[in-house]
């Protein structure tokens, strides 16, 4: 079965940093493109950054992207975001998911059948 668990959210000033992590079980996490999407209040959940097992690409949503970085440890079956200069805008639950094989479309909800529950984040102004 597979459990995807995040942490690392909280509340931060607008400027701040965060780091989330996902820690997975259940599967072969080395094998599995790891992608990190984010649900604002009021809004439809979205895609945020995304790595792939298989050449180590990465994927970033333009509205993120120099700001936020994504990064795996497969000896920790752990997928890390990095947040940095964050802005209200910013404010979300976090979800990370998971998927074993290469998707047509990095920023798809659909492409992704494995999910955790979610760490809010609040950026305040």
């Amino acid at each position: 079965q597979v459990r995807l668990v995040e942490s690392g959210g909280g509340l931060v000033q607008a400027g701040g940093s965060l780091r989330l992590s996902c820690a997975a079980s259940g599967l072969t996490f080395s094998r599995y493109n790891m992608g990190w999407f984010r649900q604002g209040p009021g809004k439809e959940r979205e895609f945020v950054a995304a790595f792939s097992w298989s050449g180590g690409n990465t994927y970033y949503a333009d509205s993120v992207k120099g700001r936020f970085t994504i990064s795996r440890d497969n000896a920790k079956n752990t997928v890390y975001l990095q947040m940095n200069s964050l802005k209200p805008e910013d404010t979300a639950i976090y979800y990370c998911a998971a998927n074993p094989y290469t998707p047509s479309k990095w920023n798809a909800s659909s492409a992704y059948p494995y999910w955790g529950r979610g760490t809010q984040v609040t950026v305040s102004s």
